[in-house]
């Protein structure tokens, strides 16, 4: 017989795997010693260990494993346990792939929030907007509720975001429970969601200021925006835009201070 450490280095698996096994009913010593508790194994139980080994690499559940120790004679007996893993390997595979690519949606869009930052203006300016394809839903309501609005159009196309977070706002003033607003995202191609619009955004000339910090004290940016329209004699059209360059982020809120919001109004 062989000391569970002679064991450990034969069958080439660690003593705290070796007790776990036992525990499990898989590999199970020929011999406790009832004063010390040592454990004992036998030659034969080298092969048990290979098969073991062999099939945990396969990630095959161990109450799995201990089904085929007890019944299963050859290769030919593994087939439909080996055939319901696939499946399950499978699926966790499909998963995995849609956490990756949730965290290249994460990336990207930290990538482009900090890139933004570096290259940020905060004064008041004019720029030529370009057409953009987008993907919308319009919604009358507060405006807080956009955020479930955001967060579905983000489920549905995925990688076809290229771009912020942007509400359009079709009221010339503030509204508290019927605001009449479109949220919507950029995107690369269109498809059809029900539900969700996608059209291309006109290009427009615009007067545009980032804001920096919490939504709340957006007023005393768009204050400076109507400032610069009434000193250079232009007038606003609708609808105007908000693009949340940085906000809150996808899995922390983030700091409100931090938060970057570009305002857009078109101007004739």
């Amino acid at each position: 017989m062989y000391s569970i450490g002679e064991f450990s280095r034969i069958a080439g698996l660690p003593v705290k795997t070796l007790r776990f096994y036992h525990e499990q009913g898989l590999i199970v010593p020929v011999h406790v010693d009832e004063q010390t508790g040592y454990r004992y194994y036998h030659e034969r139980q080298i092969e048990t260990a290979r098969v073991v080994t062999g099939l945990r690499a396969l990630e095959l559940p161990v109450a799995e494993i201990a089904e085929v120790l007890r019944s299963a004679e050859d290769d030919a007996d593994l087939v439909e346990h080996l055939a319901r893993q696939k499946v399950v390997i499978a699926e966790r595979l499909r998963q995995y792939q849609g956490i990756a690519r949730s965290l290249d949606q994460f990336l990207t869009k930290e990538r482009e929030s900090h890139m933004a930052t570096q290259t940020i203006v905060h004064d008041v300016q004019e720029k030529d907007l370009p057409a953009m394809l987008i993907a919308a839903i319009r919604h009358q309501g507060r405006y807080s509720d956009c955020g479930p609005l955001f967060g579905r159009i983000a489920r549905s196309f995925g990688r076809e975001l290229c771009g912020p977070a942007m509400l359009l706002h079709y009221d010339e003033e503030f509204r508290e429970t019927d605001a009449n607003f479109e949220a919507c995202f950029p995107i690369r191609r269109s498809k059809a969601v029900q539900g969700i619009e996608t059209r291309e955004l006109p290009a427009c000339h615009a007067v545009s200021l980032v804001h920096l910090g919490p939504y709340e004290q957006l007023g005393g940016s768009y204050a400076r925006v109507f400032d610069y329209l009434k000193t250079h004699g232009q007038s606003p059209k609708l609808p105007t835009r908000e693009v949340y360059l940085k906000g809150p982020g996808m899995i922390l809120k983030g700091n409100p201070k931090k938060y970057l919001t570009e305002i857009q109004i078109s101007v004739t």
